[in-house]
């Protein structure tokens, strides 16, 4: 039996709908912390199971009886070590044979607060664990660019601390659709994998999409993280929130999470969603 964590949020959510299309549903549990907020699974025949990453006993609970556990990772500016390895622990005392766990990509050894720290602490202690382990180093999403570059489509240009920095961005939906794959396959013991998108691309590469889907001309200037956090301030997000989204600029610039791999592709068996496709669907089709 496989369960997912964090299963009323976007990844979790996703990669179950993924799971259903190859899985019966007798064979999937859906972790939960909120159960109001998982009716729709329960009524698709998912095991909707109660816990909270703090809640080490409620997770043994849930845990019984599951052959392989994906831990989404928790989300920033919390405790995610503690919640991790409580979720580490439960799963080796609940007797789960295996643990994948969604990390970020790292294509360079640029640190991004609230994130690598973390995510390096808990790739290390599920290793040293004894339960077999996959990491997935998950790239990019794509729906993200609506927190770095706003949900409409610009004026005239993109102003974001970027450089001239590229970005392996995934569709969400691709990268659950891979993440289901791995989960309902076998060769995966003890392995780590980067799930990217199979082009990268910088942000000039997003103002030409923009400016050709628009019929005007975008453009992208690279700006300073302090001027760009002032921005994000000034749209209404609290100061650490648009420091956040400045690291992810930092980031990119950095190289991070530029790195295109194969993997989604060759477990989808088609191209992931490109740049075009996305910024048509979600910036002109939607409106």
């Amino acid at each position: 039996m496989i369960l997912v964590t964090g299963a009323t949020g976007g990844l979790g959510h996703e990669t179950i709908d993924c799971l259903l299309t190859t899985t019966p549903p007798t064979e999937i549990a859906a972790l939960v912390r909120d159960v109001s907020k998982a009716t729709d699974l329960a009524e698709r025949g998912v095991d909707v199971r109660q816990a909270d990453y703090f809640d080490y006993p409620a997770l043994v609970r849930a845990f019984r009886g599951i052959e392989k556990v994906l831990l989404v990772s928790a989300v920033a500016f919390t405790d995610r070590v503690s919640q991790h390895r409580n979720v580490i622990d439960a799963a080796k005392e609940a007797g789960v044979s295996h643990l994948f766990y969604t990390s970020i990509q790292r294509s360079s050894d640029f640190v991004l607060a609230e994130v690598t720290e973390s995510d390096l602490a808990t790739e290390a202690y599920l290793k040293a664990s004894g339960l077999v382990y996959t990491i997935l180093h998950n790239g990019y999403y794509f729906e993200g660019l609506g927190y770095l570059i706003g949900s409409q489509v610009p004026d005239a240009e993109i102003r974001f601390p970027a450089g001239e920095g590229k970005i392996a961005f995934v569709k969400r939906t691709d990268l659950a659709a891979a993440t289901a794959a791995l989960l309902t396959s076998e060769g995966h013991d003890n392995q780590e994998y980067t799930l990217t998108g199979s082009k990268a691309y910088s942000f000039h590469d997003i103002a030409q999409e923009l400016s050709g889907l628009a019929g005007r001309p975008i453009t992208y200037h690279s700006s300073e993280l302090a001027p760009y956090i002032a921005q994000q301030v000034a749209a209404g997000f609290p100061e650490p929130v648009a420091n956040f989204f400045a690291q992810w600029g930092a980031a990119t610039r950095h190289g991070m999470l530029a790195e295109p791999h194969d993997t989604v592709e060759r477990l989808l068996g088609r191209k992931p969603i490109s740049l075009r496709e996305y910024l048509k669907t979600t910036y002109f089709l939607s409106a």
